[in-house]
This record gives structure tokens, sequence and C-alpha cells, in this order.
């Protein structure tokens, strides 16, 4: 026993230099791993690197400088319309030239609350239930119609020669004045027509048929309907409108008018409308009041060519109580000078962008001349001869014009405050703020 004990001291003191060595270790590691977290730390509190700055800069400047060069070059015709896609040109396996009332062709809004009504007593178990009036939703539809704009086997006014003036077999088609061929089969030969009816619109009370002539290369259902909303915009205006929107040249870049520039052929057009109208809200005896309705045009970019021929050869000039033009005086700047002359009425309004700015300042030129007084803004309210011109800056695209000219949804401007002038027979009968169309 006794010769144990400096044996257990020594195996302490083994253990105690042991445990400094693992300490030692730990400290050492600890160390290492918290020098560079230190640097790092240091490194972040620094200003950034000036070469690296401008290095980025140098870049950022080359790529801006790369867009503006682009943007500034973009005057082409592809810049303006959207590319022609035909797949949308005619129905599909399941559509139809036959009318259809699809309500779901309308965007999807919210149903307004309707007030509560005093409660009456029914025959029920329950002593008392609350009147609960229909819901209306709006109406929207294509509707096939002979009077359309095509198909069309007439002649071309501008030279008295055939319409369809290429054949090619049994084919036939039209060569435009960019010498492009557009085949009747794939671009003439849509006679659908979209209708609109908002829910709150009353054949009673006073109200106008917006009839839009669309663009260059569009359809009625991708452009007029979904991408331009002209329908949503003459709901959301509340006034007591409903909308017409032939089918022009399908998806081409092509203005032709088609049977409206035969003599009569805006009458024709109004005339069988009122029938499918009436039939659209359910109440056939309203055909006389559409048929008598007045008129607002609304027309777009290449739309310009069917406007200028209803004023001039339509036949029913005096019911059109409005002319709308949307970046759209490429011509025929004649016919709109010789309406607004002799119709002091009604009222017009050209807004336009650098495409169409030459033709717009030689129609107010030609006004002018005449007498015509001539607003360039928009800012006062619509009145009977009222002639309003305006330029909307380098922001505002073609392509985008008819939700964003001079203000968004310009439809929408146009009719409420067409609807504050009472002189000019237009109805609001729905709640709107005004002033969420102005500038």
């Amino acid at each position: 026993m006794i010769g144990a004990v400096p044996n257990l001291r020594a195996d302490i003191r083994a253990d105690r230099t042991t445990s400094g060595l693992h300490g030692r270790a730990l400290r050492f590691v600890l160390i290492s791993a918290l020098v560079p977290l230190s640097l790092t730390l240091v490194q972040c509190g620094n200003a950034p690197n000036p070469a690296a700055l401008a290095t980025n800069s140098q870049a950022n400047v080359q790529v801006v400088a790369k867009t503006n060069q682009q943007v500034a070059s973009s005057d082409t015709f592809e810049d303006r319309f959207p590319a022609p896609q035909f797949r949308e040109r005619f129905p599909s396996a399941s559509e139809s030239f036959l009318q259809r009332q699809m309500s779901d062709f309308s965007p999807k809004r919210a149903v307004q609350q309707q007030p509560e009504q005093a409660p009456y007593k029914v025959a029920s178990l329950a002593p008392q239930a609350p009147y609960q009036r229909p819901l209306r939703e709006d109406l929207t539809t294509l509707v096939s119609m002979k009077s359309s704009a095509f198909p069309y086997f007439g002649n071309n006014p501008a030279s008295d020669a055939p319409f369809l003036n290429i054949s090619k077999g049994e084919r036939r088609g039209h060569r435009s004045y960019s010498g492009r061929v557009f085949w009747q089969d794939e671009t003439y030969n849509d006679s659908r027509v979209l209708m609109h009816v908002p829910e709150h619109f009353d054949v009673r009370k006073p109200g106008v048929i917006v009839v839009f002539f669309h663009g260059n290369g569009a359809t009625l259902e991708r452009d007029v309907r979904d991408r331009q909303l002209v329908p949503q915009q003459i709901t959301d205006s509340g006034a007591n409108a409903v909308l017409l929107a032939p089918q022009m040249a399908v998806d081409a870049a092509d203005s032709s008018a088609g049977k409206f520039w035969q003599p009569g052929g805006l009458k024709r057009f109004m005339a069988e409308s009122a029938d499918h109208l009436a039939r659209l809200t359910g109440d056939p005896n309203s055909a006389r009041a559409f048929a008598s309705m007045p008129i607002v045009i609304v027309g777009y970019s290449g739309g310009f060519l069917p406007t200028a021929w209803s004023l001039e050869v339509g036949g029913i000039s005096d019911r059109v109580r409005g002319v709308v033009l949307l970046d759209a005086v490429y011509g025929e700047m004649d016919k709109f000078a010789s309406w607004i002359e002799s119709h002091r009425s009604g009222f017009f309004v050209s807004s336009y962008t650098r495409y169409t700015a030459r033709r717009d300042r030689e129609l107010m030129s030609m006004l002018r001349q005449k007498g015509i007084s001539v607003s360039e803004d928009m800012d006062g309210p619509l009145r009977p001869g009222s002639v309003v011109f305006v330029e909307t800056g380098d922001g505002i695209t073609h392509r985008d014009y008819v939700t964003r000219a001079w203000t968004r949804d310009p439809l929408k401007d146009v009719l409420v405050k067409m609807s504050a002038t009472p002189s000019l027979a237009l109805t609001r009968v729905a709640s709107t703020n005004p002033s969420a169309s102005s500038r």
C-alpha cells in the first residue's frame, strides 16, 4: 500500500499534462476560425472598390445606349401592330357563326349588392321573406351579320377595280397597297360582330350605340375584347350605351372598309344590328328604339378608313352624334373635315402620336381656315360642336392607345364627358366617379 502512493501521484500529473495540451489545441482552433471572420467583417465596413463600380457603370451605360437605339429606330409596322397570328381567325370546332349569348365573354366583375327591399308576406312556411331582385349580367356575344364588313366582293373605290384582284386557281385574294397578298378565305371571310350590352343599360332611356372600328392586325376576341377592353370601358363608364364592333380584315396589315365602302353601308349595318340587339336584351319591341338611337363612331388606327367612308356615304350621318379617332388620321382628311363642317351639333375628337401628327395638324389647319374653333386638350366637357385634338407624349405607344391615350381608358373618358352634357342626350345611369377618368 505504501508503494502505491507515488504511482497515483504520477498518474494525476500525467492527466493534468494531457488536459493542458487539449485546452491549448482547442484555443488554437477557435482563434484560427475567428481571424478570417474578423477580416471579413472589417472588409464589409470598407467603401466599394472604385474600379469595380466603374466597370459595372460602363456595362450599364452600354446596355441603356443599346436599348435607346432600338427604341429610337422602332418606327415600323411591326412596332405599332401585333405580329400576325392566324390561329384565332375563324371559329374553332367548338364555336359557330350562329348567335350565342355568352356572358363569360365580358370581363369578370364584382356583383354589386342591391339595396335590401322591404319585406312582404308570401305563402310560405316562413312568416316573411325579403324581395330579391334577379341579378342581370353584362351581355357580350359574337353575331354573324350579312351587313358586316366582310365578305366583300365589290370594287375598291380608290381604284374602281375589283377588291379581290388576285387569283390562284379557285382561290381569290387582295393585293394591298404594300404589295402583300391577303386571301379572301383567311382574311376577308369573317362576318361576325362583337355586341356588348352592359347590365345597367336601359333601352327606355336616352342612350347611344358605340360603333368601334378596330385597327390592323386584330381579332375581336383577342384584341378588342381582351386586350383593348372595349366592352369593359363602356360598362365602367356607367353610360347608357351599347357596343357594336365588326370584324374588319382578320389579323392583317390592311385597313379595307369592305361593305362600309358602299353607299348606305352603315345604314344597313345599323338596321340589321337593331334586331340583334333587341333579341340580345330579350325585348323584341326595343328594335325600334335601337333603330333610331344616336351613334358614336370610334376608329382606332387603320379603322380610320371605314370611319371616313361611313361618314361620307353611310347614309345616316345625321344619326352620328360624335366621332373619336385614336391615332387614326392616316388620310381621308377631306371626309372628316366635311362631316365636321356640316354637323355642328356633333363632336369630334382626334388624339394622336407622332405617327399621325403631321396629318392631324393638317386637318386642324383645314378646319381653322373654315372658321371652325379647335381645342387642343380634353380638360373641358364635350359639347355639341366640340372639335378637340390631343397630342400625346412619347411614352404613349400606338399599340396600347385604346387603353392609354390622353388618359387611361379613353373611351370611358369620352362617354363620361358626353353623358355629363344633357344636350348630347345621353343618360348616365350607373354610379361612377368622374375623377377616375381625369388625367
